[in-house]
């Protein structure tokens, strides 16, 4: 399986910090993180782009509505995806 390579990393604000921001940028990729008030220089963000991050956190918050997704019973990090992959496929359908 080959690896994807992002484009965009959202992030909320609590991730907005100078060394945060650059390793993302070290791994070719750009964070689109709201600045903090307190931050004297703002660097660039797209509300646009931001406002899909919305969807994918309410669809995390459902996956974890599945006890067996929160509480991580499976062992193995394969059965676990296989697991993630289940509970979203029966989320889209609900």
């Amino acid at each position: 399986m080959a690896p994807i390579e992002t484009v965009v990393l959202q992030g909320d604000k609590g991730y907005d910090s100078d060394k945060v921001r650059q390793q993302i940028e070290a791994h070719g990729a750009a964070p689109n993180i709201p600045p903090k008030v307190n931050r004297k220089y703002k660097p660039g963000f797209s509300p646009a782009l931001y406002k899909n991050r919305n969807a994918i956190e309410r669809m995390f918050g459902r996956i974890k509505d599945f006890r067996r997704i929160a509480t991580r019973y499976d062992k193995l990090s394969k059965n676990y995806l296989a697991a993630v992959q289940l509970t979203a496929t029966v989320c889209y359908w609900l």
